[in-house]
């Protein structure tokens, strides 16, 4: 049963296509289902802001072809024209894909974190789903699924590639981290509902922040984001009353000026404020007056101060990159060995009926032109004759075994099956 991937992410498709593609929570158990029933595949959705892949694993290469269209389908394209933006790999590339995904090396942002709980989150869900000839993860996807999570585990406890920030928006938590030691029960007001915010939110959720308060020019927009990662939204005019009740402002507007002025802080805080206030600000142009680092107790960061932190934190995770594929391709191995090991059974099975089907064949023939033996004389024909089979197919058993540990075994079977012709139409007769 081939295993292979289906999709379209950062590094083929631009954030427009990106958006159309995406599935909501309620469309990937309908999606999975439709794969299992009408390709009896094996099957996983990943679906998040940078990339929408169909894990797959069916004998059937309808699978891939209805994954294919299900995303063609999505942006109104014809599944040749969609190859542009989208892609397949099979076997041991499909498998270090996943890993390489789940280990953060395919990621926009090197290492990032939350993409292993979204691969977690992906097999999880589709773990629940049942398609019409049962579940729709079976033994191959699970297996390939374990061992992402395991080689993603040790990408991170093993290499340096998850240390430091390496978005503006971690950047901006870990300086809040740095003044106030954990944020865990902290409050904070988040300035504009765009990607960037968003980004903000979960890493605060992430820290243990206890209320995010979120504001935004479009309040339905700001409530949306606030529903979605458990904060409040407040309308914009309202924002500065929330300010003598947090410890962290992060502002990421499109404004053309400051928002937050050195007059509008202290009309929040005629008496300045008490507790250190930690305002971070992230956008460009600037919403954050700079004269209001003067203010006792405010610590302002611009987008500057953070590039630095995240520039320096990448460096540190790109050295760590050699190591983290030496680990990805050690999964591979394993993941390999043990999946080439499923085909090698039936295969053997097959290669031994077939010996037997014709050793029986054979003796049957032989005896019939031989009725003057005694029973005990055919006795000892029809065991010679099983004896030389065992000892014919005991090397070709041995070796495929061998094929199968040493990663070769998908090839080395493949011919097995065509020479002895052990499928129901062997490769070759057709052209022949």
């Amino acid at each position: 049963m081939p295993v292979a991937v289906v999709g379209a992410s950062h590094r083929t498709a631009p954030i427009e296509l990106r958006e159309r593609l995406a599935f909501g929570r309620a469309e990937v158990p309908p999606a999975l289902g439709a794969l299992a029933g009408a390709a009896g595949a094996e099957a996983v959705l990943l679906t998040t802001c940078n990339r929408t892949e169909f894990y797959l694993a069916s004998s059937d290469e309808d699978a891939v072809a209805l994954a294919r269209e299900m995303l063609a389908r999505r942006i109104g394209e014809d599944p040749a024209d969609a190859a542009r933006w989208m892609y397949v790999r099979r076997d041991r590339e499909a498998a270090q894909h996943l890993f390489r995904v789940s280990a953060g090396l395919d990621s926009m942002i090197l290492g990032e974190p939350q993409i292993q709980g979204q691969v977690k989150e992906a097999y999880a869900t589709a773990r629940e789903v049942a398609g019409a000839r049962g579940p729709v993860v079976g033994p191959a996807l699970n297996r390939m699924f374990q061992t992402a999570f395991s080689v993603g585990g040790r990408v991170r406890s093993e290499t340096g590639l998850g240390i430091g920030a390496a978005s503006v928006s971690s950047a901006a938590v870990e300086l809040a981290k740095k003044i106030f030691g954990s944020l865990k029960g902290r409050r904070a007001l988040v300035l504009g509902a765009g990607e960037m915010s968003e980004i903000t939110l979960e890493c605060l959720r992430d820290e243990g922040v206890r209320t995010a308060v979120v504001a935004n020019r479009t309040y339905e927009r700001a409530n949306e984001l606030a529903e979605k990662w458990g904060g409040t939204a407040i309308h914009w005019e309202e924002f500065a009353h929330a300010l003598p009740d947090v410890d962290i402002v992060i502002a990421s507007t499109a404004a053309p000026r400051p928002v937050l002025t050195v007059d509008r802080f202290r009309a929040a805080l005629p008496k300045g404020t008490r507790r250190p206030l930690c305002i971070i600000d992230i956008a460009i142009p600037r919403d954050v007056e700079p004269a209001l680092a003067e203010e006792k107790n405010v610590f302002l960061y611009n987008i500057d101060d953070l590039q630095q932190i995240v520039d320096e934190s990448l460096d540190r995770r790109r050295a760590q990159l050699p190591a983290a594929e030496g680990i990805v391709a050690a999964g591979v191995e394993d993941f390999w060995a043990w999946y080439s090991s499923l085909a090698v059974v039936p295969t053997i099975r097959a290669l031994r009926d077939h010996g037997e089907r014709v050793r029986q064949e054979e003796t049957e023939r032989a005896l019939a032109r031989l009725r003057h033996l005694s029973d005990d004389d055919r006795a000892a024909v029809d065991a010679l004759t099983r004896a030389l089979l065992n000892k014919l197919l005991h090397a070709p058993t041995a070796r495929l075994r061998e094929a199968a540990g040493n990663g070769r075994g998908t090839g080395v079977l493949d011919t097995v099956r065509y020479l002895f012709e052990l499928d129901p139409h062997p490769a070759g007769k057709d052209d022949e």
